[in-house]
């Protein structure tokens, strides 16, 4: 079993940066894709941005595509998101995820077995 804690959110002005962490234990951190999601309030969990197992592969969903970048840091067991040009509409709560089914080009919840608590990010305007 994977544990997964996210840090790194909260309150920023429009136009500025954060920079989300995922520390992982329990399992072969090197083993698994990781991937950011997020939730809106009163709206469905949406992929943002995965990474494979090396960091060699990363895709981005196209509303934060140029904006955001995935990586990681398998000596450290953390995947990191930095986000920067933040907009008010990316205000949601920020989850990791983990799949160990790395053939899977999968941007899908339900393909993902381990998940954080969220943290939320908050973009005033």
């Amino acid at each position: 079993q994977v544990q997964l804690v996210e840090s790194g959110g909260g309150l920023v002005q429009a136009g500025g940066s954060l920079r989300l962490s995922c520390a992982a234990s329990g399992g072969t951190f090197s083993g698994y894709v990781m991937a950011w999601f997020r939730q809106a309030p009163g709206k469905e969990r949406e992929f943002v941005t995965r990474i494979s197992r090396t960091g060699g592969s990363t895709s981005y969903a196209d509303s934060v595509k140029g904006r955001f970048t995935i990586s990681r840091d398998n000596a450290k067991n953390t995947v990191y998101l930095q986000m920067n040009s933040l907009k008010p509409e990316d205000t949601a709560a920020y989850y990791c995820a983990a799949t160990g089914r790395y053939w899977l080009t999968t941007t899908r919840t339900r393909d993902f077995d381990y998940w954080g608590q969220g943290t939320q990010v908050t973009v005033s305007s």
